[in-house]
């Protein structure tokens, strides 16, 4: 077991490698985010997680246009 100055030399080389891990893993949440959005808007190209919210967003932001056919029977 390692004592005094080489207890600290290995504790901050383990942290020093733990860092470097973490920021080679990159951006995990951005990354399951972008998957998430799986229903796209075809006016507009916005994309959506679920379709209340696609339904929504059709209802406000295109009034004019009629209603894709996977929203007619989704409750807003």
């Amino acid at each position: 077991m390692a004592r005094g100055h080489q207890k600290i030399q290995s504790q901050q080389k383990n942290a020093k490698k733990q860092a470097d891990a973490k920021k080679a893993k990159g951006h995990d949440q951005k990354t399951a985010a972008m998957a998430a959005l799986v229903y796209t808007c075809g006016v507009c190209k916005s994309q959506m997680p679920d379709p209340k919210t696609f339904k929504q967003h059709f209802e406000s932001k295109h009034p004019k246009s009629t209603l894709p056919p996977e929203l007619v029977d989704v409750e807003a």
